[in-house]
Parts: C-alpha cells; sequence; structure tokens
C-alpha cells in the first residue's frame, strides 16, 4: 500500500503528532510506502527507506492561523499533482482542502464555537474576536473537508456524536480512540519530596492548559475548599493563568501545589492518589487515558472526550462539569474510602491496557487496507465488519521541501 499521511507534525509529545507517529510506525512494520506531509517529522522517521517526507516549513508565519492556512494551500497544491500515486490519504479535520479517504477528527470547531467555555465569550476584546474568527473559519472549512471525505474516524463517542450533530451520515462514521503507552505510564510510587509534593497526605491531580478556563481548574478549585486535606497538584504553565490566585483567593495555598510544565508526567501520576479532570470540553484527551494507565482513579464530565471509557468500576463521570458541588461530593466518596480508590485503580489500568498505542494504530491500518481490498473488488466501495473492534459502545530518507 501507498499511503500519504498529511498532518503538521509526526512526533512524540504532540496530541494529533503522536496518534499519526503511531500509525506510520504500523504502516512501516506492515511492509506499506509511507509519504508525509508535515511542517516536522521525527529524525527515525524521516531517516526511514519507507518513508518520503514532503516538508512544508510554515515556522517562520506570525500568528497560527496563517501557518495552517499556508500549510493547507501548499498541501492541496501537492497533493493535486501527486494525488494518482497514492492508494489511499489520511488528514485531520480541516488541515487540508484536498479530498481524502479518511479524515481522522481530533476536534469539532463547530462544537467548540457553541460551548460556553469558548473564549470568545469570556473576552470581549481583540483576542477573543479572533478566536472566534479562527474557530469559526475552521468549523466551515472542516464541514467541507468532512464531505470529501470516504470514511470519517473519531477519536472519541462524544466527537462522533458531535460529528451527526453537524451532518455527517452516521453510517461513514468510525470510532478510534487514542492510545496511550502502557510502558510509560504504570501502576507505581514515587518520591514525592523529589517532586516537591507533600507526603503523607491526599493527593489528587490536575494536568491540562491552565492558561484559560476550558480545563475547568476553577471548579476543581471551588470543589476542593469543600473537601478538608485533601491536596491537589497541577500540571500546566502558570504563565498568564489566573489559577494560582484564585486558589490564594480561596484560601488553598497550602492544599495546591502548582509544577507548572512538565515533561516528568508519568513520574508525577505515579506520585497521585486520583486523578481529576472535568474538562469543559475535549474531544480525547490523552491525559485521561494516561492516568487510566497510571492506575488512578478519574473523575471527569460528560463533556470531556473519553469519558465513556471511565466505568463505574474505575472512576466517576459528572453529568455537569460546572457543578462544584457534585464535584466536591464526588472527591469526597474517593478520598474517604482508600479501598475503592484502590479497586478503582486496578480497573483503571486494565481499562487503558485494551487502548495501546499499537491497538489503535493497528485498527487504523486494518482500515485503511480494508478500504484498498474494496476498492479493488468493488466500484462501489463499502465497509464491512472489521475483524478488530473499531466502534465502542457508550493520527524515503531526508525530506523534498515545499517552498
Amino acid at each position: 500500500m501507498k499511503l500519504c499521511i498529511v498532518t503538521h507534525k509526526v512526533k512524540k509529545g504532540d496530541g494529533q503528532g503522536r496518534v499519526n507517529y503511531e500509525v506510520a510506525q504500523e504502516a512501516i512494520r506492515r511492509g506499506h510506502h509511507l509519504t508525509l506531509i508535515a511542517s516536522e517529522v521525527t529524525a527515525e522517521l524521516e531517516q526511514n527507506s519507507q518513508v518520503n517526507w514532503i516538508k512544508i516549513p510554515v515556522q517562520s508565519y506570525p500568528t497560527e492561523f496563517i501557518r495552517n492556512y499556508i500549510f493547507a494551500q501548499k498541501s492541496a497544491n501537492w497533493l493535486h499533482q501527486h494525488r494518482s500515486e497514492f492508494d489511499l490519504v489520511k488528514v485531520n479535520g480541516a488541515i487540508t482542502p484536498a479530498a481524502a479517504d479518511v479524515n481522522a477528527v481530533h476536534f469539532v470547531h463547530s462544537s467548540w464555537l457553541r460551548s460556553p467555555a469558548h473564549i470568545s465569550r469570556l473576552r470581549r476584546d481583540f483576542y477573543g474576536f479572533y478566536q472566534w474568527i479562527y474557530t469559526a473559519l475552521n468549523a466551515r472549512w472542516e464541514k467541507q473537508a468532512f464531505q470529501k471525505a470516504r470514511v470519517i474516524v473519531a477519536v472519541s463517542q462524544k466527537v462522533a456524536e458531535e460529528l451527526v450533530n453537524i451532518g455527517v451520515p452516521r453510517s461513514c462514521i468510525r470510532v478510534i480512540v487514542n492510545g496511550v503507552d502502557t510502558q510509560e505510564f504504570t501502576p507505581g510510587t514515587s518520591d514525592r519530596q523529589k517532586l516537591n509534593l507533600p507526603k503523607d497526605v491526599t493527593l489528587a491531580l490536575f494536568a491540562g492548559d491552565i492558561r484559560t478556563p476550558r480545563k475547568n481548574l476553577d471548579t476543581v478549585l471551588h470543589a476542593l475548599a469543600k473537601v478538608p486535606d485533601l491536596h491537589l497538584a497541577v500540571v500546566g504553565s502558570t504563565e498568564g493563568s489566573p489559577f494560582p490566585e484564585l486558589a490564594a483567593s480561596l484560601g488553598l495555598s497550602e492544599r495546591v501545589h502548582f509544577l507548572g510544565y512538565r515533561r516528568d508526567i508519568a513520574e508525577i501520576m505515579r506520585a497521585a492518589d486520583l486523578f481529576v479532570f472535568p474538562s469543559r470540553y475535549e474531544a480525547c484527551t490523552l491525559v485521561l487515558l494516561e492516568a487510566l494507565a497510571s492506575g488512578l482513579p478519574v473523575i471527569t464530565a460528560t463533556t470531556t472526550g473519553g469519558a465513556e471509557l471511565v466505568t463505574p468500576e474505575c472512576g466517576i463521570v459528572l453529568s455537569d462539569s460546572d457543578n462544584a458541588d457534585a464535584l466536591a461530593k464526588a472527591l469526597l466518596s474517593l478520598v474517604s474510602d482508600c479501598l475503592l480508590m484502590q479497586q478503582m485503580g486496578k480497573a483503571a489500568r486494565l481499562v487503558a491496557q485494551q487502548h495501546s498505542w499499537t491497538t489503535m494504530a493497528q485498527t487504523y491500518i486494518d482500515l485503511f487496507e480494508e478500504l484498498i481490498k474494496h476498492e479493488e473488488h468493488s466500484s462501489h466501495p463499502h465497509l464491512s465488519p472489521s475483524s478488530r473492534s473499531i466502534t465502542l459502545p457508550c493520527g524515503a530518507t531526508g525530506a523534498n521541501q515545499i517552498s
């Protein structure tokens, strides 16, 4: 199979980039030839003889909107000239106006635009207006991109429902949940003292971008004020964040530990007792799966993509992400019962083991191979039931640069 993947980055340490990195590795393992249209590709893929990197440099452009627009136009121009060379093209959302066989959707801008947590509803200034324009244009472009694809992959059941709500036929949608490194994220213990965290206390963990209210740390802090003795570790850059001040105003300075941006998140998770993440909007956050893999009970909300993975055996899913009283009650139910937390942690690990990066990547490549098989045998290809479950109940040496 000659496969083309269009994405900004193909690398670990990036959400969509990690998904496409794992898909690329599985394609290579199966002997397929791979062309990557991207701005950044990890060195091991760039140097692989089965990989041809078409580099589209955009770093010199001033804003994300302009960088994405330039990438979209240049990738489309290249694909228009070379599309016949490939058996299958995979893209992400509105990354390019060129038609694709498979469009993997990691974020639905139409849904985010309607969210009460959208930045334009919170900031009535130029930045808020810019964010509204950025999201609205992406919402329009992604609808056009979805119409051009044969199959739409949703990264969570929540995303699948959002796609149906904007008119994507349910028959065109397959759900493939993002993966997790179950060897890096594993249950265990860490030296809290080395992490500047207190010993001999019950410690909850929150991780995410805390510069805006979208991840919902404000509700977590208000709930924490109602749960005596519980401590909270917060991973995320505090630059420009309003939440250290909020924690202080709530009298939580001694119980909330802002750790800043960290790369040792796996070690920090092994130091925690539970994970709390009731995000106001999320497609399928990797950090939720990482917490499950680390054997942590999880408290999240229905607005968080991937929440369908959190069963009553391994955590609590809130129906209202902004209900601080309900969140406080959920926290109290766990911290007051150590045995329950231990049982939930074991169940969480079992859930995560079903969603390794390898399993996810194999499911993608199975889908690609099935599409090609039907293309070869039918002028009206359709999807037959896959041998691997896709829908759950409830991403040559050197680079050719495009200037």
